[in-house]
Parts: C-alpha cells; structure tokens; sequence
C-alpha cells in the first residue's frame, strides 16, 4: 500500500491582532470605538497548513519564528492543530494588526517582520522540499531565497499568487517555478486573461477565485472550468483563499477531477470564513489550559 502523500508548505505564520470597526479610520486625528478585538494566528502559509492538516494530510511548515511569546503561542498552537512545524530562525515573529469590517474591507498594519533566514535552514529547508510530494512554495523572502535552491523538476510547486496583476517582478519567479498557480480576481478585469499568461510562463494549471461569485480554473490545453460559490455565515474572511487552495490540493491528491477539486476548494472557503479565526480548529486550541 503506497505511503500517504505528503506536502511541505515554506511561508509566514504570525501573531494577529484583529480589530472589528463600524468603518476604517479616516486619514486625519480621531478617536474611534472598537466594536471587538481577539488575538489569533495569522499568515498565509499557517492557514494552508492548518486545513490541509484537518482534512487528513500530512503537512510540515517551514517558518521563520522567535523565541518570542509570539512564536511560542504560534508553534503550540499549531502543533495543537495537527500541523509539523520547523521553525527557522528569526530575531523577532511576524506580527500584525488588522483593522476590520464587516464588509470585508480591511487593513494590516505590519508591526513587527522577520530577519532574513540563515543559509543553513535554507538548505535544511530546501532539502524538505525535496522529499515532499507537492510543495507549497508562498510569497515571502523565505519562499524566493527557496526557489533559487531547488529543482523545479524534483517536486511539484504550488504557489499562491494572492492579489497579482500579471506584471510584478517579485511574483515571476513563483510563477515560473510552479506546475499549478492560484489567484485572486482582486487586481484584473480579465481573469481569464490573467491565467492564461500565468500558463504562458510553465504552469499547467491556473486557478482564481472572484469572491462571492466562486472561481475558475484553466488547463494549459485550453479547458476552461467553473464553480458557484456557496451561501455562507461570513465572520471574517482572513485565510479564506488559502483554504481554498488546500481544499482543491487535497482533494487533487486524492485523483480528483478539476471541477470536483473546485467543488471542494469552495466548500473549505467556506469554513474559513465562517470563523474567527484562520481555522475553527484554532478556537479550541488557543484557549486551551
């Protein structure tokens, strides 16, 4: 029986501070009443692997964190939740506050940001990668320091290119990189158009999502795909693309077809964003004894 596969996510994990406001402060002097605040884990690659862990898949996640209370909190809590942690080392965890409201507008204020990781740990790091299944290679100056350092025929390279625009600098080594990409429909009016110049560059697969009106998804050979997104309780829509794409992740892990692997990419959204947190799951641990 063949071992289940394994994924290696490299990114951030931090220590959110989470502000709900009736609307975002006006750009002069002024008091505002929060309306309520929490601490959680915040962090694109941290979201990922904790879905990925809930749905059953062996996860490591390669991440600069302090000897800070911050990243003490982090890793505990993580590791709570199911989720291998290495953590590299950094003079201080990545923090932030992000100012919220119900609409989903919302702002974060980067409070504190790791050191450039050690050369070391990169090649530890690297090597990780290596003999995962699939890597989860995130924006960040961990993942391109990473892609200079691995083989982009050894393991296959999913990465998340958030709110691209098709033309940053910074991005195109992660697109380049990767056999499939993912996206928001935040910073272009053609997704389609978008995707298909992601494929131009190596990706067999592009994947974006519109929000509230779902996502879509295509193939280099030209097929195209769609998928409604469900009715859903929105709490907070932090970390809803990165359950996204570990739900289509997994569910291509398991031999699924596009189209059912968007089928369940929506449905992971929607636990996301039905939580305060990046993952309900973190409800339970972080106010463990």
């Amino acid at each position: 029986m063949p071992a289940p596969p394994t994924v290696a996510i490299c990114g951030p994990a931090s220590w959110n501070h989470l502000i709900l406001l009736d609307h975002l402060p006006e750009p002069a002097p002024h008091m505002q009443f929060a309306r309520r605040s929490w601490e959680t884990i915040g962090g694109t690659s941290a979201g990922k692997a904790l879905h990925l862990a809930d749905l059953g898949v062996t996860v490591r996640l390669s991440s600069l964190l302090g000897t800070d209370i911050e990243g003490q909190r982090v890793r505990s809590a993580l590791t709570a939740a199911g989720v291998a942690v290495e953590a590299l080392t950094t003079g201080q965890t990545e923090r932030h506050v992000n100012l919220m409201t119900d609409g989903g507008q919302r702002v974060s204020l980067y409070v504190a940001v790791p050191t450039t990781p050690l050369q070391h740990e990169l090649r530890i790091t690297a090597e990780a990668v290596a003999a995962a299944d699939v890597a989860v290679i995130d924006l960040s100056e961990l993942g391109a320091l990473l892609l200079q350092r691995l083989d982009a025929h050894q393991t296959p390279i999913w990465a998340d290119l958030h709110d691209y625009d098709g033309s940053s600098e910074f991005h195109e080594p992660f697109v380049r990189a990767a056999t499939t990409v993912f996206m928001s429909s935040d910073s272009t009016e053609d997704p389609w158009e978008l995707m298909r110049s992601c494929l131009e560059r190596g990706p067999r697969l592009a994947v974006c999502t519109l929000g509230a009106d779902g996502a879509i998804a295509l193939e280099a050979s030209g097929a195209r795909h769609e998928v409604s997104a469900p009715p859903a309780d929105v709490v907070d829509t932090n970390g809803a693309g990165d359950a996204f794409m570990v739900g289509f992740l997994a569910a291509t892990l398991h031999g699924a077809t596009v189209d059912d692997a968007l089928k369940a990419a929506v449905a992971q959204a929607r636990i996301a964003i039905e939580s305060e947190h990046l993952h309900p799951k973190l409800s339970e641990v972080l106010t463990a004894p």
